[in-house]
């Protein structure tokens, strides 16, 4: 199944004006592309001339060829993966998620929920205390704030199958307000360091987990760690509470504990070490083995921040007690500021290049303790602090998107969980109105194209010589997967790659060895509109991409490229070009 991170990545608030064909996105990794389908393409859409910038020339024909005998890494299906941030809860959008059965969710081979025995909501409560920081809690009550578990007198809507609710355009306006007002709020209290208290309801569970279930995703639960016994270690008596009714509910959910444990000093006055923290996981370890619906649950963390010399220490502690723990280590990464942010910072190779550096410091610790143990980026963002309005929701913000995908899928990450698709800041992936920003396009052409092999590639003319006492880093980013299985539209054995071209000048690739001569499907992603890389819109082939109405999406449809025809990357640029029918051997079986 797709992962939804914390209480997080369970779902999305979808009124009705939330169209359906957004969660194609959302779905399992497998299902994903055989769930697809690729309406015709609505209305009358005229294509866009391409701008040309003055004095724009390829110099250098770049030779490529991908060795198609056997896969570097294999990352996971579920390896693009999403978070809600849980200021959901308080701007009200998780009211508007839909009262869902599990009817839908047939892979799973379970009858709806209907049918599962009802428990009255526990009377205990989960508590968690602290702050919402704009770089998404992974919890319903993140560490940093209060999210109660408390009696609910509405029971789930017994329904056969899955359905949208629906909601008045005026609900839908006052809600908008309502959460741009605590977008202030929030930002208020980011900026103060003090921090206000919501509630999570037993209502508010069930429709997540619902809305979850029934979009075919899989929900992973952080409880609070911030919850200290007079010795430092865990209270986890709210966190069995929680369990306990969940457990009732017969949830399938994986688990967490804490967020950014490092940071624990600002938040409640004391710090919480990776031994101590690694004894709190073991902990957990025990209670879900006490419950029988958990007893073989899956368990992640430590959810540390960026990995500086304190955090690699504390990362050290952490897997000397609890390596064995958990099942997946994760850790987060947001590349700048989003408060001083500038255009041209996302054009910056040094800045693309700061996530390989991380990568080994984290590999270099799990190689040392649990070798061959799963990595996690459990939570990534263009910027910190929010983003910032028509920068980190743009499509400049692109090109650190893509490319933390293809550096992670090649250096072997199992899942990368992306902060987020809908939250009061500028990082999600939707805007208020449910409209696809430019990160959506590409995270679905992701999905719908690239499979979970990585293979190695081979260029020919891409280095130039130094400049003396100049380091010149590649502006042009190529990488290589095989293409999609569930993807129908094209036979195993293709392959697609996806470059990103930084450059300022256009530049040809001519595809060799077992590529040549290859019918090829290109599909170039361009900003649309007069805004240019400040652009919120986006053209595919020259075709602005929009939803056709709320229920459906654009048919995304390629344009054929010539056999043997060079491939011309235009400058500050991305693309996906499927290489059909290459029969490689490494792509032929799953």
């Amino acid at each position: 199944s797709k992962l939804i991170r914390g209480f997080l990545l369970s779902g999305m608030p979808c009124p009705s004006s939330c169209p359906p064909g957004l969660l194609a996105l959302m779905a399992p990794g497998l299902a994903l592309m055989a769930t697809f389908s690729l309406p015709s393409q609505a209305g009358d859409r005229r294509a866009l001339p391409v701008e040309k910038l003055p004095g724009v020339k390829g110099r250098t024909l770049i030779l490529l060829d991908v060795n198609t005998k056997s896969p570097v890494r294999i990352i996971s299906e579920n390896f693009l993966s999403l978070q809600l941030d849980p200021s959901i809860i308080h701007d009200g959008w998780l009211d508007f998620l839909s009262n869902r059965s599990s009817a839908k969710s047939t892979t799973r081979g379970r009858g709806s929920t209907g049918e599962k025995k009802k428990s009255k909501p526990n009377k205990n409560q989960q508590r968690e205390r602290g702050r919402l920081p704009s770089r998404a809690q992974p919890s319903p009550g993140p560490d940093g704030r209060r999210a109660d578990i408390v009696r609910s007198d509405i029971a789930l809507d017994k329904q056969k199958g899955c359905k949208i609710a629906q909601h008045p355009d005026i609900m839908l306006e006052l809600q908008r307000e309502k959460a741009a007002q605590m977008h202030l709020v929030l930002l208020k209290e980011q900026f103060s360091n003090t921090y206000s208290n919501l509630t999570l309801t037993a209502r508010s569970l069930d429709k997540l987990y619902n809305f979850a279930d029934c979009s075919g995703l899989h929900l992973i639960f952080a409880l609070n760690a911030l919850r200290r016994n007079p010795n430092n270690s865990w209270n986890s008596s709210n966190a069995l509470s929680l369990l306990k009714y969940s457990a009732s509910k017969k949830y399938n959910i994986s688990w967490e504990l804490g967020n950014e444990p490092n940071n624990y000093r600002t938040l409640i006055g004391r710090s919480v070490n990776g031994s101590q923290l690694g004894k709190d996981y073991t902990q957990l370890r025990s209670l879900l083995q006490l419950i029988r619906t958990y007893s073989r649950a899956h368990l992640y963390g430590p959810n540390i921040g960026r990995p500086r010399k304190n955090v690699i220490a504390f990362l050290e502690g952490f897997m000397k007690v609890a390596g064995g723990t958990v099942d997946a280590v994760t850790w987060q990464h947001y590349y700048i500021d989003g408060r001083v942010a500038k255009v041209t910072d996302f054009l910056k190779t040094r800045l693309l290049d700061t996530l390989s550096d991380q990568i080994r410091k984290i590999q270099k610790v799990l190689n040392t303790y649990t070798p061959g143990k799963k990595i996690w980026l459990e939570g990534v963002g263009t910027t910190s602090a929010g983003g910032m309005n028509n920068l980190s929701d743009s499509y400049a913000a692109g090109f650190l998107w893509l490319n933390t995908l293809g550096l992670l899928a090649s250096q072997g990450i199992d899942v990368v969980v992306r902060h987020s698709f809908l939250d009061h800041g500028h990082n999600h992936l939707v805007d208020q109105n449910f409209n696809p920003l430019p990160d959506y396009w590409l995270s679905l052409l992701y999905k719908r194209l690239i499979g979970p092999k990585v293979l190695a590639i081979h260029v020919a003319g891409l280095q130039r010589k130094p400049r003396p006492g100049r380091v010149i880093r590649d502006k042009l980013r190529i990488y290589a997967h095989c293409t999609s299985y569930h993807n129908h539209n094209y036979v195993r054995g293709s392959i697609t790659l996806y470059i990103i071209n930084l450059h300022r000048s256009r530049k040809k690739i001519k595809l060799a060895g077992t590529l040549r001569d290859k019918t090829v499907h290109q599909y170039l992603l361009q900003p649309y509109g007069k805004d240019g890389l400040h652009s919120k819109l986006v053209q595919l082939n020259g075709q602005p991409l929009a939803m056709v109405d709320d229920g459906t999406l654009p048919e995304l449809k390629p344009r054929p490229l010539r056999a043997g025809r060079t491939l011309v990357i235009p400058p500050l640029t991305m693309s996906f070009y499927v290489v059909k029918n290459v029969n490689a051997l490494a792509c032929r079986y799953r």
